[in-house]
């Protein structure tokens, strides 16, 4: 069983049993009465499931009996428990597995009580998926990852004759499959789907993706994935927030990195200027331009705050190439020492592999460094930037993204995981407090001032990066929309990031992401707000949900 993580321990998956029977047709005790019971197994048989006559099952128990059939398909279907007693009470089989030829089949039906809510990280069963011996085993997700904890192990059983009298012996006993225990805030998931879905109907987009974490821990609170799977209609068929799919060009939310190294080395502050000229800048025989450029946008001087709240890419690629443009190796390798360029190792399987060029690579050109610095010519999930975003909000430490909390064997705990710490410094204390400011300044001056909520203080980053065509080029109208965060800004609890792939009409990350990062980040915080704050701080060991 899995479930998520409240109180009442709401269940996410669960296994309800189901039974085919069969009959063998050529066991000694069938044959000594089939002729004198058969015409009352046919009626009671089709009384019981109402799909044929009599007539027509007793035709076809008698051909199997001529046939000496060892496993006769009796049941037309899957029966449920109540059934199946039903059934073992029929004329011949009444008399048991051997004197009755009855034999029983159980395959166990995954239930997800809340529907589809987070279905992709729950994951999925795949029939025929277990092996040399059949049945089903977890296909994705949770699922998958924690298959030998959730399947449970089967019995092995036989009859032995003692003087005459047939005897029961069970050689090993079967064990039912344990309970995991998801960081999943059913609430919590509830408002970031809806949110989600919205928005992607909205923009007619080719999917999204939503990821809440808890700060101080790393632990996952909702995680939702969307793609289109018609007009107008969006289901989870894939795990865009840590998958392979879903490991894109991280665009403008990448500054906030590349700036921070700049910071931490003090070859550069907040208050230092850089002319950004007109929005456009020619780099290597390349041309490099703010989003805003020709459309009225403020340029020219402007301090390193400022460049970052407004997003420029002239700016952004002005102070990294000012700074490492002799040395591009030095920039990288602190780009290496922050972590990011790992994967983050997630109990769920298929996570996307980060990819950062390096000097000396038959593909870093000389415009690498300052493409690479407002994130293209690199790629990373959004939970690994997350990730990053995260360790800012945690004061530099950096946390491992975790979805299941301990594993329970029959109520007793089994196996515990919990917050592990990948980094216990991504920056200095000073750089990190400049960044936070950073951050906070973005949405009360910069892209993202339009999502500023009167409930409670975010902050974060606008991302609108140009998707790949797949031709050696960026697609016309083709983007990446993305906000990434976290609040409350003065003290935070929570971080999120919202990603919409190819959106129509407005694609601007502040336009399209921002709006779900606000209304998930306001109705959480309400939902947080009416928890008793003690209780809450203990959420981490003893808030509880199961698969």
């Amino acid at each position: 069983m899995c479930s998520s993580d409240l109180d009442d321990g709401n269940v996410l998956a669960t296994s309800v049993p189901g039974y085919y029977v069969r009959m063998d047709m050529a066991a000694p005790g069938v044959v000594k009465v089939y002729k004198a019971k058969s015409d009352s197994l046919a009626m009671m048989l089709s009384s019981l499931f109402r799909d044929l006559p009599a007539q027509e099952y007793k035709r076809r128990l008698d051909k199997a009996f001529r046939e000496r059939n060892r496993g006769f398909l009796l049941t037309p279907r899957k029966v449920d428990y109540n059934e199946l007693q039903k059934i073992k009470k029929l004329p011949i089989l009444r008399r048991g597995a051997f004197a009755g030829g009855r034999i029983i089949e159980q395959e166990s039906k995954r239930m997800l009580p809340l529907g589809k809510l987070a279905w992709r990280t729950v994951g999925t069963l795949n029939k025929g998926a277990a092996g040399e011996k059949g049945g089903i085993a977890g296909n994705t997700g949770i699922e998958e990852a924690f298959e030998s904890w959730l399947k449970g192990k089967e019995g092995v059983g036989y009859r032995q004759n003692l003087s005459g009298r047939w005897v029961n012996r069970i050689e090993i006993e079967p064990r039912d499959g344990m309970d995991v225990m998801t960081t999943i805030n059913i609430r919590y998931q509830d408002i970031t789907e809806s949110a989600l879905e919205r928005q992607l109907k909205q923009s007619d987009a080719e999917w999204g993706t939503a990821v809440l974490m808890e700060t101080k821990t790393g632990a996952i609170r909702a995680i939702a994935n969307l793609g289109r799977v018609s007009p107008g209609v969006y289901d989870e068929i894939y795990n865009y927030a840590i998958g392979h799919a879903g490991c894109y060009e991280p665009g403008s939310t990448f500054k906030l990195i590349s700036l921070m190294i700049a910071l931490d080395q003090d070859l550069a502050d907040t208050s230092t200027v850089f002319d950004t000229g007109n929005g456009s800048w020619k780099y290597h025989g390349r041309m490099i331009f703010d989003s805003d450029y020709g459309h009225g946008g403020h340029h020219g001087p402007m301090t390193l705050k400022q460049i970052f709240e407004k997003s420029s890419n002239v700016g952004v690629a002005k102070i990294i190439t000012s700074c490492y443009e002799k040395k591009p190796a030095e920039f990288v390798d602190r780009i290496f020492e922050t972590g990011i360029h790992k994967p983050l190792g997630i109990e769920l399987t298929g996570e996307g592999v980060p990819m950062f060029k390096y000097p000396g690579d038959k593909d870093w050109w000389g415009t690498t460094l300052a493409w690479m610095s407002y994130g293209y010519e690199s790629k990373m999930t959004p939970l690994q930037i997350l990730a990053f975003y995260n360790a800012v909000a945690n004061g530099g430490k950096m946390m491992k993204p975790y979805i299941v909390r301990e594993i329970r064997d029959r109520g007793s705990v089994e196996k515990r995981m919990g917050p592990e710490v990948l980094n216990s410094s991504v920056a200095s204390r000073s750089t990190i407090g400049k960044a936070r400011k950073m951050l906070e300044g973005v949405c009360e001056n910069g892209t993202g001032k339009s999502i500023q909520s009167k409930i409670v203080k975010l902050a974060g980053k606008t991302g609108t990066a140009q998707i790949s065509s797949g031709q050696g080029g960026y697609g016309k109208g083709l983007y990446l929309a993305s906000f990434v965060g976290y609040f409350p800004a003065e003290k935070p609890v929570f971080s999120m990031i919202v990603t919409v792939n190819k959106p129509r009409g407005a694609y601007y990350g502040g336009a399209v992401a921002g709006p779900v990062f606000r209304e998930i980040a306001e109705k959480v915080y309400a939902v947080h707000q009416k928890i008793d704050p003690e209780e809450e701080e203990t959420s981490g060991e003893d808030r509880k949900s199961v698969v």
